[in-house]
């Protein structure tokens, strides 16, 4: 069951999510850290902290997400973050992609579990086939310019990207714009101080017409 503590937790972030939905994302938690004792979902010593770390960093992107989005990839989704949170807190379906096979049972394991509605997908994202999707996110997967690489063949034309992001988010910016053009919207993260959520639009590369252009 759910502590008074995680809801705070997520209160502090400005995220207030039913009883059901706190529930399940309770049940979330309890399955990774069980599966944490043999499966290397995250960090050991983040382990007391997950509801912070991990839940509400999340969270937080669900304000984010365009109205009407039902569809969502999330790429190297590993513990479910923030995919599998996302669905949980939104409804919204996604599809989740991660390489690593253990990290894929886990991930369905805390689909049944849950309920979350999200399709886990155990490939590297190069090999995924999955519908395409107005939403594309990702968490502490890759430096922004491979990133981009990744994302912008599975995002639709009029498509968002969320990407959170630590003090390395402007550098990382700068490289990608040496490949890539794009919008972008930063959003300062409520969970870590200096840290950005990235929500990136047209994005296309460098001395490439945009999709649907022409």
């Amino acid at each position: 069951m759910p502590s008074d503590v995680s809801r705070e937790t997520l209160a502090r972030v400005g995220v207030d999510v039913s009883r059901e939905t706190l529930e399940r994302l309770a049940c979330h938690v309890a399955l990774l850290l069980r599966w944490n004792r043999t499966v290397n979902l995250i960090a050991e010593a983040g382990e007391h902290e997950v509801w912070a770390r991990h839940i509400a960093d999340s969270a937080q992107l669900a304000a984010l997400i365009p109205p009407g989005t039902q569809h969502g990839i999330d790429l190297g989704a590993g513990a479910g973050f923030p995919g599998l949170v996302l669905a949980l807190m939104t409804g919204i379906r996604f599809d989740l992609i991660e390489a690593d096979h253990r990290k894929a049972t886990f991930l369905r394991e805390a689909a049944r579990v849950t309920g979350a509605a999200v399709r886990v997908h155990a490939v590297r994202v190069e090999c995924a086939r999955v519908e395409l999707a107005p939403l594309v996110t990702a968490r502490a997967l890759a430096p922004l310019p491979k990133l981009l690489s990744l994302a912008a063949p599975l995002l639709l034309k009029d498509g968002v990207a969320l990407f959170p992001k630590g003090r390395t988010a402007e550098n990382e910016l700068t490289k990608a714009r040496r490949e890539w053009h794009m919008q972008v919207r930063r959003i300062p993260s409520r969970t870590a101080p200096g840290a950005t959520i990235l929500m990136l639009s047209e994005i296309h590369r460098a001395g490439a017409p945009e999709r649907g252009a022409g």
